[in-house]
C-alpha cells in the first residue's frame, strides 16, 4: 500500500514539476503576501498631528506642551489661535488631534485647583482616535503626578520617604516593547497559510476530472483513501516549504522572534497543514468544476480565517453561537498555537487542546474527501 500511495504522490509531483510558474507562485506568493500585509496592517500609532490651542500662555501651559513633546507618540504641527481654527484644521485633516489649555490653567494649579484641559480628538478612525486619547491620557496622568508632587514640595511636605503612598508600575509581558507586528506577524502567517495551503489541493482532483484523466485514477488498484493519501503528500511538503519561508521573511524582515519551541512550531504546523489541505481536497472532490473549485476554496479560506479566527476581532467578543462555530475553523486553534510560541514561548501541555482539535478537523475532512471519492466511482 505504501509503495502504491508513494508512487501516486510521486506523479503528482512531477506533474507539479512540469507547470513550473505555477510552482513558483506557490513559493513566491506567501512571502510577498506577509511582506504587503506586514508592512500594511500595522496599530502603532507614532508622531500624531497635534495642534496646540494655548489660551493660557504660561510657564505651566508650556511644560504640558513639552510633555507631549517628549516620546513619539505626538508631534507637534500647528498652533491655532482659536476654537474655529482648531476646527478648521480638524476638518482639512491637517492635524488629527487638538490639545486645548484654557486661559487660568496656571491660576488653578498655583490655587490647588483642579485644572481642566481639554483633547480635541479626529474619530473619523474610531481605531486610531481611541488610542490616541490613550497616549494623550497617559501623558497628562504623568504630569498630572509630576505637578502634584511639586506642590506639595513648595508646600513644605517631604516627599522623599515613600511618598507618593501608591505607584502603579507596569509591566508588559511577551511583548514588553508594545509593537504590533509582533502580534501580527505570528496571526498572519496562519492567515497565509490557510489561504495558500486550501487553494493548492481545491483543484487536484477537479482539474483531473476535467482533463480526462480521472479514468485512470478510477481503474488503478489503489483505493479512495489510499488516493487522498497520494494527493495530498507533494502539497503537504510544498506548503510545508512555505512555512519556513514565511517564518524565515517574518525574523529576517520584521525582526520577529520566536520564543519558543521551534521543532514544536513545526510539527503543529504540520498538524494545521494537513487540516487545511484537507479542505481543499474535500472541495475539490465535490466541486463540479475547476472554477466552482476556487471560488469555494476562497469563501471557505479567506472569509472564515480572516473574520472568526480572532486575528482581527477578538472570539470572546463575538456572540456566543459564533463562538462555537469558530471552533471550525482550523486558523482559530492555529493562532491561539503560533501566538503562544512565538509570543510566550507556550509548551505543548498548554497547546494540546488546539492541537487536538486541527487533528480532529484534518481526520474528518480527508475521511469525509475519500467518502465523496468513493462515491464518485
Amino acid at each position: 500500500m505504501l509503495q502504491q500511495v508513494a508512487l501516486l504522490a510521486w506523479k503528482e509531483a512531477l506533474q507539479l514539476r512540469r507547470d513550473w510558474r505555477t510552482l513558483a507562485v506557490i513559493i513566491v506568493l506567501p512571502v510577498l503576501m506577509l511582506v504587503l500585509y506586514g508592512y500594511a496592517i500595522n496599530f502603532d500609532l507614532r508622531h500624531v498631528a497635534l495642534g496646540v490651542q494655548d489660551e493660557d500662555r504660561t510657564a505651566d501651559a508650556r511644560r504640558l506642551v513639552d510633555a507631549f513633546r517628549r516620546g513619539e507618540s505626538f508631534e507637534v504641527v500647528a498652533w491655532p489661535g482659536s476654537q474655529a481654527e482648531a476646527t478648521r484644521l480638524l476638518d482639512a485633516g491637517e492635524v488629527r488631534a487638538v490639545l486645548v489649555i484654557p486661559r487660568g490653567y496656571a491660576e488653578d494649579l498655583a490655587a490647588g485647583r483642579t485644572a481642566i484641559v481639554q483633547l480635541l480628538v479626529d474619530g473619523a478612525d474610531s481605531t486610531s482616535a481611541t488610542t490616541s486619547i490613550g497616549y494623550a491620557g497617559a501623558i497628562v496622568r504623568e504630569h498630572s503626578g509630576a505637578v502634584t508632587v511639586e506642590a506639595l514640595r513648595r508646600r513644605g511636605v517631604s516627599v522623599r520617604d515613600g511618598f507618593p503612598p501608591l505607584e502603579a508600575r507596569v509591566r508588559f509581558w511577551y511583548n514588553p516593547e508594545q509593537k504590533s507586528v509582533n502580534y501580527i506577524v505570528p496571526g498572519l502567517i496562519a492567515v497565509i497559510l490557510m489561504m495558500v495551503s486550501t487553494l493548492l489541493t481545491a483543484l487536484t482532483v477537479v482539474r483531473e476530472r476535467e482533463r480526462g484523466t480521472i479514468e485512470q485514477l478510477v481503474v488503478s488498484p489503489l483505493r479512495p483513501a489510499e488516493l487522498i493519501v497520494g494527493k495530498l503528500v507533494p502539497y503537504a511538503a510544498i506548503a510545508f516549504v512555505d512555512v519556513l519561508l514565511v517564518m524565515g521573511a517574518g525574523r529576517l524582515l520584521f525582526g520577529v522572534r520566536v520564543a519558543g519551541s521551534i521543532p514544536l512550531l513545526l510539527a503543529l504546523s504540520a498538524l494545521y497543514l494537513v487540516a487545511a489541505l484537507g479542505i481543499g481536497l474535500l472541495i475539490s472532490v465535490v466541486s463540479p468544476t475547476q472554477q466552482t473549485a476556487m471560488t469555494a476554496g476562497i469563501l471557505a479560506s479567506q472569509l472564515p480565517t480572516i473574520l472568526l479566527s480572532g486575528f482581527i476581532f477578538p472570539v470572546r467578543a463575538m456572540p456566543e453561537v459564533v463562538q462555537w462555530l469558530t471552533n471550525l475553523v482550523p486558523a482559530r486553534h492555529y493562532l491561539v498555537i503560533v501566538r503562544g510560541i512565538f509570543l510566550k514561548a507556550s509548551p505543548l501541555p498548554r497547546l494540546w487542546p488546539q492541537a487536538l482539535a486541527l487533528a480532529a478537523i484534518a481526520a474528518v475532512t480527508l475521511a469525509l474527501a475519500a467518502l465523496k471519492f468513493r462515491k464518485r466511482l
